[in-house]
């Protein structure tokens, strides 16, 4: 009689299953999740690497100071040392670190995604600067576009675990610098309602992005309350060398209330040392830099802490995203940011693997999961990326936003109290049914309590071969396809879209704008 009452249920869960996939809206996993339970890095090892990166500021200092930098960081109490580099002594870094904001927003046009960059909160999202794009028809790669971008954005939109855009690839077909970032931006914001992130070659293009948001906030001032944009700037050349344009393109930005990620990339064994611990100081010192001259400029800045180290396989001198070292030192530096207490971002999810495949599932899972669990506030690239951040997947931003919503569940809190112990439940099964499939309980949180994959595919063999045995990447295909077919959100009202076009060269034509 038990096995009876159970095979009918799961007779009717397999065909709940079947309807899920086929008509369940998606589940969004909760964005109230935190992270800071993995520290690879014992208190006294964290110590020693933050003491490490002092000193290297101090004795070694950065090379290449524009006149900006070099002014600022001078009048904050900094020194230039005989051979030309700038220092920065302990004490004043250590004031930058105690004075700088310990929680940032990053707003969205649409509220609900607003992010909160405090303590360990965790946000996942896209980011990179693919030259590449795997065409969804021909499922080969191809120069990405102008169009890709908008239509990524469009995508990113809908998927519901990612919870913000920052521009994963470059419009190959817009040359010049100052069309390519006003373009970028444009074709961005024009596809979302979320927070977008994207990047400035030269101070003046700022200023022109900037000009774009205020038409589309309505002012200036409705901007710097709600900045729904943000810069990513790279601001060193490692080892331990200032870039000039990204370093007035971070000046920019704080005079005009953007908010930065001030982001280092240094490749362990090629540009930093090849010992975790020493590209970690390396890394670490060179953030600083960044971080404290924006502090320089204003105490309040809405800045970032932002390392970002890769690991390169020194067999061929290629980046190696998916390695294991690679999750290890993410982990790292994002616990130095969590000593801190700065608002962070960092990069995960850069495989090398070409298609979304197996090697893409374990080397994204691994190091996105592992930056997470330790308390990154923005992951960047935790999505969609492919071929060591050279190629943009549409099919893998569907299947990825499934893996980051397994990801944020594991990072849920678990509920414990007299209900969820369930004593009560207990004795009514095993004096009655001898199953929990019926009761109550199961039924009341059978929706509310678990995350249903639709892409994943979760039956039994026989319906699987049945149905003739995909492989995930077809159903991802598919569900793409149908977002970029039928998701037009318009974020920009078309009478401020019309005023843009009218002040700036904007290449994105109108029609690929709407339905077809």
């Amino acid at each position: 009689m038990l096995q009876s009452k159970i095979a009918d249920s799961d007779a009717r869960a397999g065909r709940r299953r079947r309807r899920s996939r086929d008509d369940a809206p998606a589940v969004r996993a909760s964005t109230a999740v935190s992270g800071g339970r993995y520290a690879p890095l014992d208190s006294s090892e964290r110590d020693a690497i933050h003491a490490a990166a002092l000193d290297i500021l101090a004795t070694v200092g950065m090379s290449d100071a524009p006149d900006l930098v070099a002014a600022s960081v001078l009048e904050a109490g900094g020194r230039l040392a005989g051979d030309g580099r700038l220092t920065f002594p302990p004490e004043m870094v250590e004031r930058a670190i105690e004075e700088l904001p310990r929680s940032l927003m990053l707003p969205a046009r649409d509220p609900g995604h607003d992010l909160v960059l405090s303590h360990s909160r965790v946000y996942v999202g896209t980011g990179g600067a693919a030259p590449m794009v795997v065409d969804l028809e021909t499922d080969t790669y191809r120069p990405s576009t102008l169009r890709d971008l908008f239509d990524a954005s469009r995508l990113v939109d809908r998927l519901e675990n990612i919870h913000f855009f920052a521009r994963p690839v470059v419009a190959c077909d817009v040359e010049e610098p100052e069309a390519l970032d006003i373009n970028t931006a444009f074709a961005s914001l024009a596809g979302t309602t979320k927070h977008v992130i994207v990047s400035a070659h030269d101070a003046a293009h700022v200023r022109a992005i900037a000009r774009m948001c205020h038409l589309i906030a309505g002012s200036e001032a409705a901007f710097r309350e709600r900045p729904f944009l943000s810069l990513n700037i790279n601001h060193v050349v490692p080892p331990l060398r200032f870039s000039g344009d990204a370093c007035a393109v971070l000046a920019e930005a704080v005079r005009l209330g953007i908010p930065a990620h001030v982001n280092t990339f240094g490749q362990m064994g090629a540009s930093s040392p090849v010992t975790i611990a020493g590209c970690v100081a390396q890394t670490i010192a060179e953030t600083l830099a960044g971080v404290v001259f924006a502090w320089t400029l204003d105490p309040a800045a809405k800045v970032t802490f932002g390392p970002r180290p890769m690991v390169t396989d020194l067999r061929t001198g290629g980046m190696a995203g998916g390695a294991g070292e690679q999750a290890v030192l993410t982990a790292a530096v994002v616990q130095i940011a969590q000593h801190y207490g700065l608002p962070n971002s960092t990069i995960a999810g850069a495989t090398d693997s070409k298609i979304a495949d197996a090697q893409s599932g374990y080397e994204k899972c691994l190091s996105v999961n592992i930056a997470a669990q330790t308390g990154a506030n923005m992951i960047t690239q935790a999505c969609g990326m492919q071929a060591g951040l050279m190629g943009c997947s549409f099919e893998s931003y569907v299947i990825d936003n499934e893996m980051l919503g397994a990801i944020l569940r594991t990072m849920a809190p678990i509920e414990v109290n007299a209900a969820t112990l369930s004593a009560e439940a207990i004795g009514e099964v095993v004096r009655g049914a001898g199953h929990f499939l019926g009761h109550a309980d199961t039924l009341a949180r059978m929706q509310s309590d678990f995350l249903y994959p639709q892409i994943a595919d979760r039956r039994a063999p026989e319906e699987w071969q049945a149905a003739g045995a995909p492989d995930i990447r077809q159903p991802a295909r598919a569900r793409a396809r149908e977002i970029l077919e039928t998701h037009f959100p318009a974020p920009i009202p078309p009478a401020t879209e019309a005023a843009i076009r009218a002040e700036f060269d904007i290449r994105l034509p109108e029609d690929a704008m709407r339905p077809a």
